[in-house]
């Protein structure tokens, strides 16, 4: 067994995943997420592809199958970062390797991930690539390339993966249902749940965070103006709350930017650095003052009281 994978994993790359300019591959890191013991990998192996279940803690392999077809684990963002696990851990999603753009037809496997069998297979007329999945793995998230010239023309449309078809609205912010979605994914993260796919894009007009609620099939843009022309953009990264109530962009350690999830007002790191409210510092400053205040009527009382006694004793 050990000795097919290292040879599968000599085999030269399965080519690009469904992004459409630049070519990533998530290789051997593969994809898992926070409640997953185990990391899937899928590798070439002449036309067919070995799937691989790799134990997180020891990096021992668990099993392996090898299915007819060239699939790749997908990269949603390009900085590598990996999708197709459920956060129930029961579905991996798998994605014919981009050859091409555009492409005339993408092809899904769906595979059961605890068992690594083929459950179903989608081929669908047009240029697609995975965006994420519902955490039971019902619902699929794909970006649709809608025109042949340009790669940032899209829409996200959801996929039922029982019945293999497509919804045919497209996910929008309900708030700004005719505002078109473009630009390049630069980072993703998910929340604790698994409900919420935060993306990062550097839009044509100003970056901003998608918020793709995998549930409930609707999507909420949040706006990054004041990062706009920022040279450390494509080095930015997520972090998310472990309540999930806050997120944060960063470039290394220093956040850059901070998300509130349950109102999506986004403001800049300076304006909440410690997360207290403008109203504190009003509130400390008065009680300082009345403090200042009671000090120096103290000392007052105290040198009147000193020199009385002073007085007395003199004319005794």
């Amino acid at each position: 067994m050990l000795t097919l994978l290292a040879a599968a994993a000599l085999a030269p790359a399965a080519g690009a995943d469904g992004l459409p300019v630049m070519n990533v591959d998530v290789g051997a890191s593969g994809v898992t997420n926070p409640n997953a013991g185990h990391r899937f990998v899928a590798l070439p192996s002449g036309k067919r592809t070995v799937v691989a279940r790799v134990e997180r803690s020891s990096g021992e392999v668990r099993g392996f199958r090898t299915i007819d077809g060239r699939f790749t684990i997908p990269a949603v963002a390009y900085d590598g970062s990996a999708a197709g696990l459920s956060v129930d851990g029961t579905t991996l999603v798998l994605l014919a390797p981009r050859a091409r753009f555009p492409r005339q037809t993408t092809t899904f496997a769906i595979l059961d991930a605890t068992t690594l069998r083929d459950r179903s297979r989608f081929t669908l007329r047009g240029d697609f690539s995975f965006d994420a999945m519902s955490p039971d793995g019902r619902w699929l998230y794909l970006v649709n390339y809608t025109s042949p010239d340009d790669p940032l023309r899209y829409d996200v449309r959801a996929l039922d993966s029982r019945t293999g078809r497509l919804d045919p609205k497209p996910i929008v912010d309900p708030r700004e249902p005719d505002e078109a979605m473009n630009g390049h994914p630069l980072t993703r993260a998910m929340s604790p749940d698994g409900r919420w796919a935060y993306t990062l894009y550097e839009g044509a007009e100003h970056p901003f965070i998608h918020a793709l609620d995998t549930t409930g099939r609707s999507a909420r843009c949040i706006d990054l103006d004041w990062l706009h022309h920022n040279r450390n953009l494509w080095a930015m990264r997520f972090s998310v709350s472990p309540d999930g109530e806050e997120l944060r962009v960063r470039h290394g350690d220093d956040p850059v930017a901070l998300v509130d999830t349950r109102s999506w007002e986004a403001t800049t790191a300076e304006s909440r650095d410690d997360g207290w409210s403008p109203w504190i510092y009003v509130v400390l400053g008065g009680a300082m003052l009345v403090a200042l205040a009671a000090a120096a009527y103290r000392s007052a009382t105290r040198r009147r009281a000193s020199s009385t006694s002073f007085g007395g004793a003199t004319s005794a």
